[in-house]
């Protein structure tokens, strides 16, 4: 059965909230986004979003509100579903300011990178927390109003569902399956029994991936494109997926390999096997920059201690060592403290302080 159209609140408004955002609200849903960004605040209302990707480009008029706008809202009676999209370490903030707009029957949704999950749902309220993960999506702003995805295809024609909802507790429920069919037009998507497994696996993903793309100011195609940009890459997902494996989660497979084979890569074969996977060919496609790389091109602050740095807690608690992940945390932190430049030499930097 079709969803019901729902007034639907996002606090945030960058890449991702805009591009889902505009869907939604094409879809016919009351879509609002809030932020303190005030161009591009602005330009939306100016002019609305204007979405590019693999499917043709659109723009769509979305109500976006300045923070301070938001006094105007109606405490507890003006969202059905809010959305927080903002980075990991406002998560409490975020969501407590969009919880207070959301109605008492309804629910808020982590559509973040990271751990977010407890964090929200500690400040919302366990019954009121969902977790969406989005598995296989890039995008960017890099002008206000203006957000591009990077990938040549979309999910579904690769076979792959991009959003995955679920609940705390490993349920199906209404809200999942509801959740899964309003994300539905914009990639394929499905209810979840394995929230925390799937956030693990994306947890590979980024923690591989973005702060190597912020450290170096490379594109993900740039960073594999030489031996030691495989190397960090290949022993981050290695030292990701044991503690993964090691702290008990049900991992599904990291960029289309088993999280068993990564947790092998410290074995020659496997090695060559992986390294062998990641040169880039001829029709890899867009040399695409991580949202924290995006982040940091902008003298934004990374994500790492919230990526990264959970990897290690974990790892410590599970008894597995993280040397490389480690070392990515104190590079990155001296990019965060403008004591470093990014630049490509960082990977032989990183790789150096882990002993490699």
């Amino acid at each position: 059965m079709p969803v019901a159209r729902k007034k639907i609140g996002f606090i945030g408004s960058g890449a991702i909230a805009c591009y889902i955002g505009a869907f939604l609200a094409k879809d016919g849903h009351d879509v609002t986004l809030i932020d303190g960004w005030p161009e591009q605040i602005d330009k939306i209302k100016a002019d609305g979003i204007s979405a590019t990707g693999p499917h043709e480009p659109f723009t769509q008029e979305v109500r976006a509100l300045h923070i301070h706008e938001a006094q105007s809202l109606i405490p507890g009676a003006e969202f059905d579903i809010g959305f927080v999209a903002m980075k990991a370490y406002d998560t409490r903030w975020a969501g407590a300011f969009i919880d207070r707009l959301v109605k008492p029957e309804g629910y808020i949704v982590a559509s973040q990178n990271c751990w977010t999950d407890g964090a929200l749902a500690e400040t919302v309220g366990a019954h009121r927390a969902l977790g969406m993960i989005m598995s296989g999506i890039s995008v960017a702003v890099w002008e206000p109003g203006i957000v591009i995805r990077g990938a040549e295809k979309t999910g579904r024609e690769l076979g792959h569902d991009v959003f995955r909802a679920g609940e705390h507790d490993g349920s199906i429920t209404p809200r999942t399956e509801e959740l899964a069919e309003i994300m539905s037009v914009v990639d394929g998507s499905f209810a979840t029994d394995n929230l925390f497994g799937e956030r693990w696996t994306k947890l590979c993903q980024n923690a591989s991936g973005n702060p190597v793309q912020a450290m170096t100011a490379q594109g993900g195609i740039e960073v594999v494109s030489t031996a030691r940009g495989r190397q960090i890459t290949i022993m981050l997902l290695n030292e990701c997926a044991r503690v993964g494996l090691a702290a008990g989660f049900n991992l599904a497979n990291i960029r289309g390999v088993s999280a068993d084979t990564w947790a092998g890569a410290d074995q020659g074969d496997v090695y060559e096997e992986l390294d062998n996977m990641l040169i880039p060919g001829g029709a890899d496609g867009v040399n695409w920059k991580s949202s924290m790389a995006q982040d940091i091109a902008k003298g934004r602050r990374s994500e790492t201690d919230f990526m990264n740095g959970f990897v290690a807690e974990t790892g410590r608690k599970a008894g597995v060592s993280t040397p490389v992940t480690d070392a990515v945390i104190e590079v990155m932190a001296a990019i965060d403290a403008k004591k470093l430049d990014p630049s490509p030499d960082n990977i032989e930097l990183t790789l150096r302080k882990a002993g490699l």
